[in-house]
């Protein structure tokens, strides 16, 4: 995988994450709900694989899911600078050769 994909897979792991600890914040006070907890793993070729799993008992853990929600913000930052960099070196790649 280059960078790029690599980036986006982090970038969509981080959203999934952000998607996940919003629905817990949303169903906090529904009766019986079940959060969504997020697991993710590192691929072999570069990249992150992310999926949403039920907890197996019923509560809700608002810290936890506001300090998520913060963190999959910082996640999906970082994963966008490096796009950024690497559009920056392709552009000047091409201006060099231009």
């Amino acid at each position: 995988m280059d960078a790029l994909s690599i980036a986006q897979s982090g970038m969509q792991a981080a959203q999934l994450r952000l998607d996940a600890a919003a629905n817990n914040v949303a169903n906090a006070q529904t009766e019986g709900f079940r959060r969504d907890e997020v697991r993710q793993q590192a691929q072999a070729s570069g990249g992150v694989m992310a999926q949403v799993d039920k907890r197996p008992a019923p509560g809700a853990d608002l810290p936890r899911d506001l300090v998520e929600q913060k963190m999959a913000t910082y996640g999906f930052q970082a994963n966008l600078q490096v796009v950024r960099a690497a559009d920056q070196t392709l552009g000047r790649l091409l201006d060099t050769r231009a």
